[in-house]
């Protein structure tokens, strides 16, 4: 693997260097051309004439001469000629005044080409041109970046492809002096990592341009003079320590390391050419990060280049669209070509699914479909020493083609959900200290728990650029404000809705809402398997919500009883019933809560098998219109969930009754505060009941409600 000093060469020529760098392609056009068959070359443009000019001194001992038509010409007065416009000049003269056999050179088949790979209008005659003499052997030259028309790329019979350079071939481009830079012996696989996307011309200047120190015992400042070298154009380098910039989320960070970062850093330190490449073979290539809006899929991604040493291009996959034909699949082939010459690079396709959506499933112009095709053909022609990676980041993993997920593609694929309390808790410490909130222990514990619930005036849960969005708002104040002091609870408070657009409540609504909030809590505190209460509120500052009742991560979050449905249909009436005992009238507040109750009440007896005993232990469909669907069979289903649902508004109206002195109190103090957080609940006494009482025994409850639902369901006459 390490390579010594004397081993390598003194001097190198750039004409030198391509012999050296590619000898298989060399010989294998030449090859072609003895056996008259034409060829076309794919490399960068300065590769093009140090290439040409080393197989003509090839051709020249097989006795074949060459015309090189770039469109060059000495202008001797009067008005220059477009290039394309000379070299057409210059192929009709080669073409028609050929009499013997000659290899004729096109340098820039591309420029005779549209972004959309069909023909210039100046460049239409030279399809005729091209298959009007036999006796001509052509040689095409095409910049990676664009297509050329099939008319043209038929006339080549053989193709030859110059991405970068092969890893095997690194050890005859270095110099005796420019491998003292890399330490006392030179890592060729340490190197090749951040040149694989260079071609030898380049990476000759470039090797001659390193400054650094000569057998440095960290040869780090002479890599990262070839890293910011290799980068260009709108290709990054990102500086996001994955641990340090990114707060929670141990467990995607540990998949990250164990399946990406560390099989990469292993290989980095090994010298046996077997092992690199079978762990080059282990590596996915494509890469899925799914999960809803703003939970750091691109910043992960970032975050994963940082820890390889990687460039990053980030692509909106909306804005790789084009209306006109092929312009959007050659910008997919521009973005690649980027990311393979500035390798080790990451390729990160922002809302994927808003062009690789399932085939058969676009609603547009059909385009996608060419999209999906190109992006797949690029994946498949990656080298395995090439450190090329591909992220697609969306929302709706379950969109996507299958053809992009199946192994060998996008097989890697990783959740980003929404952060859990721990996750926003380190959220909220990276914030702290880059923003210097100095957070109290209280406010953080506070700004953890707040964000628990909805983002004030939506219906969307705290995502980590929303917690960003809230640590910035106390910033700005601070700095506003001139304080020094540490942030409080209600610096938090004041940043989440300061400038929140809230109903005007009348001291009446306000009443009808406090009694309505205070009703449902009451029953939750009484309804053993409810979770314990974590908020409530009646300022109007939930999307679509006068007020509400926030609830604690239920403890069986996996497992769901029919008691826990139960006690919800309970809870959900419990608004309603608090208004009906306190108020002298009944508000239409409670649609949404009744809508809820009767689907949990359908789904009690209709899909999980707790319906009378008369319906049978078995699953309902939900057209009720299917043939062989009896009428009997539709009135019993409907009597059994009017039962369930009589037996809970019941159930809540006698809590509400027993412990109508509580619902005062706790409707009194919401008018009085409008917000009471668990903290505040439990100062003042209230807090969850652990079943000690004769309206919150677990087994019993449960026991007499279905006893009851099963009564009332076969004679619906009863209660």
């Amino acid at each position: 693997m390490k390579l010594r000093e004397e081993d390598l060469p003194v001097e190198l020529s750039p004409f030198e260097a391509v012999e050296a760098a590619y000898p298989k392609e060399l010989t294998s056009a030449q090859e072609s051309l003895r056996r008259s068959l034409p060829v076309m070359i794919e490399c960068d443009k300065e590769l093009t004439p140090f290439f040409y000019k080393c197989l003509r001194d090839r051709l020249k001992k097989d006795e074949l001469r060459c015309i090189y038509l770039d469109g060059r010409v000495e202008v001797q007065g009067g008005m220059p000629q477009s290039i394309v416009s000379t070299m057409i000049g210059q192929l009709r003269e080669a073409v028609r005044g050929a009499v013997d056999r000659r290899v004729v050179v096109l340098p820039h088949l591309d420029l005779m080409t549209t972004s959309s790979g069909a023909l210039t209008s100046e460049a239409r005659e030279v399809i005729s041109l091209l298959y009007e003499n036999p006796q001509l052997l052509w040689v095409g030259f095409k910049d990676p970046s664009f297509v050329v028309p099939k008319v043209i790329e038929r006339l080549f019979a053989r193709r030859e492809s110059i991405i970068g350079i092969p890893r095997d071939r690194l050890r005859y481009l270095v110099t005796q002096r420019e491998s003292r830079k890399f330490g006392k012996r030179l890592n060729p696989y340490q190197l090749y990592k951040y040149v694989s996307g260079v071609n030898a011309v380049r990476l000759r200047r470039l090797l001659e341009s390193v400054q650094a120190e000569d057998y440095a015992e960290d040869p780090s400042r002479a890599y990262d003079q070839l890293r910011q070298a290799t980068v260009a154009g709108d290709v990054s380098i990102p500086d996001i320590d994955l641990d340090d910039d990114i707060g929670g989320y141990d467990k995607v960070k540990r998949r990250l390391k164990q399946e990406i970062i560390s099989l990469l850093a292993r290989k980095d330190g090994l010298e046996d050419a077997a092992s690199v490449q079978r762990i080059e073979s282990l590596l996915p290539r494509g890469m899925i990060f799914w999960g809803p809006p703003g939970t750091g899929k691109t910043l992960f991604a970032k975050a994963m280049a940082t820890s390889l040493g990687a460039a990053v291009v980030v692509v909106s996959g909306p804005e790789l669209k084009s209306r006109w034909v092929g312009e959007s699949e050659e910008r997919i082939r521009q973005v690649f070509v980027r990311a393979r010459q500035s390798a080790p690079s990451i390729i990160i396709f922002d809302e994927l699914d808003s062009f690789a959506t399932a085939r058969g499933t676009y609603t547009g112009s059909g385009v996608e479909h060419s999209m999906v095709n190109q992006l797949l053909t690029e994946m498949d022609g990656f080298r395995l020493n090439e450190l090329v990676f591909v992220v697609g980041t969306t929302n709706f993993a379950e969109s996507l083609d299958p053809a992009l997920l199946r192994p060998g593609r996008f097989e890697f694929h990783l959740q980003v959900p929404y952060p859990a309390a721990d996750d926003r808790r380190a959220i909220f410490e990276i914030y702290d200290r880059k923003l210097s909130l100095q957070l109290s222990a209280r406010a953080l514990d506070y700004a953890v728990k707040r964000t628990a619930d909805l983002v004030e005036g939506t219906d969307t849960r705290y995502s980590g650029d929303h917690i960003q969005a809230l640590c910035r708002a106390v910033a700005r104040r601070r700095v506003r404000d001139e304080v020094n002091a540490p942030t409080e609870v209600d610096d938090i408070e004041r940043a989440l809705t300061e400038y929140l657009e809230r109903p005007e409540l009348t001291a009446a609504e306000e009443r009808v809402v406090a009694t309505h909030e205070a009703g449902h809590a009451v029953c939750a505190l009484y309804c053993p398997t409810a979770p314990p209460i974590d908020r409530i509120s009646i300022r109007g500052d939930l999307a679509g919500a006068l007020g509400f009742v926030s609830y604690s991560d239920p403890a069986h979050r996996y497992v769901t009883t029919q008691a826990a449905l139960r006690d919800s249909i309970c809870t959900l009436y419990g608004g309603r019933e608090a208004e009906s005992l306190l108020l002298d009238d009944v508000s239409i507040g409670a649609m949404g809560d009744l809508q809820r109750a009767t689907g949990i009440a359908r789904g009690l007896v209709e899909q999980f098998g707790f319906g009378p005993d008369s319906l049978g232990l078995r699953i309902f469909e939900q057209d009720k219109e299917r043939p062989g669907f009896s009428e009997d069979a539709r009135r019993k289903l409907e009597e059994a969930v009017r039962a369930v649902l009589d037996v809970e508004q019941a159930r809540a109206r006698q809590i509400l009754a027993e412990h109508q002195k509580e619902l005062e109190v706790l409707r009194d103090l919401l008018l009085e505060h409008k917000v009471l957080d668990a903290t505040a609940l439990a100062e003042i006494g209230i807090k969850k009941k652990r079943g000690d009482d004769k309206t919150g025994a677990p087994k019993k409850r449960a026991a007499k409600a279905a006893a009851t639902t099963t009564k009332a369901a076969k004679d619906p006459s009863d209660g």
